[in-house]
């Protein structure tokens, strides 16, 4: 795996919840992730950054979606991500409270590419980070991004 690539595309995060952002933030930063972390701190802030795309900034190496989002839901907006052709095969990992069937489907219907439950706890949270960054930073290969 390339991980100079790795190493200067940012990753970004739709998530509301200010404490999941730092739970985030310190779970990765104790993994030693030295990736960039863009935030969206609701649905209509995540679309946003479709046309901050198009106007050059860094496309992101993966996408961590929660669902429960305020003005416009993750459902929603990994629907809308998915449909565009410069970005659509960024993996987009649900990360999110809902254990919901429905949501579930819905997710991988879109075309989520894995859904994960957020842990409450800090320990299991850096488990979580540890597996994205073993799984999707590591073992996986993804597509060159130009």
């Amino acid at each position: 795996m390339n991980q100079q690539r790795n190493s200067y595309q940012p990753i970004l995060l739709v998530e509301d919840n200010p404490l999941d952002i730092d739970l985030t933030r310190r779970a990765f930063k104790k993994q030693n992730l030295t990736n960039h972390l863009d935030i969206a701190r609701d649905g209509e802030e995540a679309i946003s950054w479709l046309s901050r795309w198009e106007a050059g900034e860094p496309l992101p190496l993966i996408i961590l979606m929660d669902l429960k989002l305020p003005k416009i839901g993750g459902l929603e907006v990994l629907r809308k991500y998915k449909e565009q052709p410069g970005i659509r095969n960024i993996p987009i990992v649900v990360l999110t409270s809902s254990s919901q069937d429905t949501d579930i489907t819905t997710a991988y219907e879109y075309g989520a590419n894995s859904y994960i439950v957020k842990p409450v706890d800090f320990d299991k949270f850096v488990k979580v980070a540890t597996e994205i960054k073993m799984y999707w930073l590591g073992t996986t290969l993804l597509p060159r991004m130009l």
